[in-house]
């Protein structure tokens, strides 16, 4: 699967904390309802046989409903899932080696937070990139906020499509107009919410709004 801007329109990144009423599978599935164009697989603390079981199970979900899945920082992991792509960090693998492991085929998210890091990851080969802290984040404790400005610069500086990070909700997503941003990457916004279908469309619709500024 190729990658599009509209890809990042609205893209989910999980987070177990949520599950409950709902296990992992069905709050994706409930978000790809609701609208969701790119999902994301994150686990930090579980197996490497867990990880990739869910992997699994998640990518044939989104393959479904013809949205791109993602792998969190695993190569190996997206390699053997048959995932669309893999989001490394900056402390993570060097993209060079992340390309030459995972194929010219695979998408390669990187994150930045600044207009270094952003070309840098661009030369590399980054497919897009994901930009935050923008607001602070709930999920990575030491992640200050990033500068609106320094996004600015970033989306200006690259033509790789960018999806802003951090601490993202309905509150403060306008303040992310004017950016040039893509779209935004949600994790409590999307799975800590009660109706996670009916928010997603709310929150798609307000990206739109965002994006075509």
């Amino acid at each position: 699967m190729r990658l599009s801007k509209e890809n990042m329109l609205l893209y989910a990144v999980t987070d177990r904390a949520w599950t409950g009423k709902q296990t992992l599978y069905e709050q994706v599935e409930s978000a790809l309802k609701g609208g969701v164009t790119c999902v994301q697989l994150r686990e930090k603390t579980a197996s490497e046989e867990d990880f990739l079981r869910r992997a699994v199970k998640i990518k044939a979900l989104c393959e479904r409903y013809g949205v791109p899945f993602i792998v969190n920082d695993n190569v190996d992991i997206a390699i053997k899932c048959k995932a669309d792509g893999v989001h490394v960090g900056q402390d993570d693998m060097n993209i060079a080696d992340v390309r030459k492991k995972a194929g010219d085929d695979m998408i390669i998210g990187v994150s930045a937070h600044s207009v270094r890091e952003a070309l840098r990851a661009v030369r590399g080969g980054a497919d897009y990139l994901g930009v935050g802290a923008v607001f602070g984040s709930a999920t990575k404790k030491d992640a200050s906020a990033l500068p609106l400005q320094t996004l600015k610069d970033i989306c200006n500086a690259v033509s790789v499509p960018v999806v802003a990070i951090g601490g993202i909700n309905k509150a403060n997503m306008p303040k992310l107009k004017g950016t040039g941003i893509d779209g935004v990457a949600l994790v409590s916004a999307i799975f800590a919410a009660d109706d996670i279908e009916k928010e997603c469309e709310t929150l798609k619709e307000m990206s739109k709004q965002i994006v075509a500024e």
